[in-house]
């Protein structure tokens, strides 16, 4: 077994707290090797599984991860019989051992719809890891930035017509969405050499650092995520604003 990279200048206040991966390339992954887009997905799994792992070494205690959008019931049915079969196998393979390794799950996106014994596991999944505050593990399913957005300001309609508050701030609106409560958004990857949001975390990306990387997402692991986060700590944030210039003395 490979040891993992060390945590580029050591897992500190730095960051990034919160970090949101869009797992990109496992199609394009199993073509270059004649295999069928199953196996990409599969060992698509086995990254999640690796960088799961790695992510506490570098400092990160919440952990987004997009694995299936509002979008992606437009593939093939049989692919995205795989993918549900993927959930069946990765909450059957891992829930334990998350469990015991205090890591917290979260589902994020629309519950309706969902087949229901998928529904059941996001059930089971997060009520078996609830009293979890180690590390947070977000798997946004059924999700679109959009729609999540639209369902915040669908419950603030209805608070308004319930109790006659019309007035919306941006905390009301966040408070809404299905990830909240989870640290503010440090930085999205996107593996695979893309460089789009694809409708992934509209509202939390707005001072997000970005990092794109050439690496297909089932040969990710705790080495492109060293690289990412490496990335991330060269960053400037100023969230809008400016560095603050020095007085020069009178001459």
């Amino acid at each position: 077994m490979h040891a993992r990279p060390a945590a580029p200048g050591g897992a500190g206040p730095e960051g990034p707290a919160h970090v949101a991966i869009i797992m990109d390339g496992n199609g394009r992954w199993a073509e270059r090797r004649g295999a069928p887009r199953t196996l990409g997905h599969r060992e698509g799994v086995q990254a999640l599984k690796r960088t799961v792992q790695a992510a506490p070494d570098f400092g990160i205690r919440c952990l987004t991860v997009f694995g299936f959008s509002t979008e992606n019931w437009r593939r093939p049915v049989e692919e995205v019989s795989d993918l549900m079969g993927l959930v069946r196998a990765y909450v059957s393979s891992d829930l334990e051992r998350l469990e015991r390794e205090g890591v917290r799950v979260r589902i994020l996106g629309r519950r309706t719809g969902l087949p229901a014994d998928i529904a059941g596991i996001v059930v089971r999944a997060e009520e078996r890891t609830a009293h979890n505050d180690r590390f947070r593990l977000q798997v946004a399913f059924n999700y679109g930035g959009q729609a999540d957005l639209v369902d915040a300001a669908q419950a603030l309609v209805d608070r308004a017509a319930r109790e006659g508050r019309f007035e919306v701030a941006e905390d009301d609106l966040a408070a809404g969405l299905s990830g909240a409560g989870a640290p503010p958004l440090d930085l999205i990857v996107r593996t695979s050499g893309e460089q789009r949001l694809s409708n992934f975390l509209l509202w939390e990306a707005a001072y997000a650092e970005l990092v794109f990387q050439d690496v297909l997402w089932p040969d990710y692991g705790a080495e492109a995520l060293a690289a990412a986060v490496a990335e991330y700590r060269r960053r400037n944030r100023r969230f809008g604003g400016r560095p603050a210039q020095p007085v020069l003395a009178a001459g």
